[in-house]
């Protein structure tokens, strides 16, 4: 896990000494202890007492300490794209409860954090949705999920096509060793 929040500490400080080099200036790179914890804390979320605003909630992407994945979240869409470089890692059907605390939880972060009621208005608090694309993904082989889900947040940042014909599984080793020369 080391590795992936190393890489988007290697994001961060990119971003914060060349900004007008990604795709906007409104961008935040989140290590994977947000996102754990998050998903953690998700039940207390949903059965905490709102405040007078319907906020005040506790608000707290590693699967199981086994596979990595990336998410975009898109706020004026409401939408979340998923990137899982190995779609038969995980059941389908168990997305829906692995994408629960995101859907549910990013609507109140943005609420809570609005500065003014006409802006907690705009966001309001219905939950967001979410994609799992299969075709024109990246695939990976084990072991290089990880991988795949840092280079499509630095791809998407920077506004680069994350295409499968450019991140084969032959360049896998290639793209770590590039990646640990960055980080080192």
């Amino acid at each position: 896990m080391q590795h992936i929040d190393a890489w988007i500490n290697v994001l961060r400080q990119r971003y914060q000494e060349n900004p007008q080099a990604f795709r906007s200036e409104r961008m935040c790179f989140l290590d994977h202890n947000f996102s754990q914890s998050w998903r953690e804390q998700y039940q207390l979320f949903k059965t905490s007492e709102p405040d007078h605003k319907g906020l005040g909630r506790v608000l707290p992407v590693n699967l199981d300490d086994k596979h990595w994945v990336a998410i975009w979240i898109s706020i004026p869409k409401r939408h979340i794209v998923v990137q899982d470089s190995i779609p038969s890692s995980s059941v389908p059907d168990a997305w829906d409860a692995i994408m629960e605390p995101f859907l549910q939880m990013v609507p109140y972060l943005l609420v809570e954090c609005a500065a003014t009621d006409e802006i907690w208005v705009k966001y309001g608090l219905e939950p967001y949705t979410y994609e799992r694309p299969l075709k024109g993904v990246p695939t990976a082989n084990n072991g290089d999920c990880g991988v795949y889900a840092v280079k499509y947040i630095e791809c998407h940042a920077l506004g680069v096509s994350f295409d499968p014909k450019d991140f084969a599984r032959c360049n896998a080793k290639k793209m770590r060793d590039n990646m640990a020369v960055d980080i080192w």
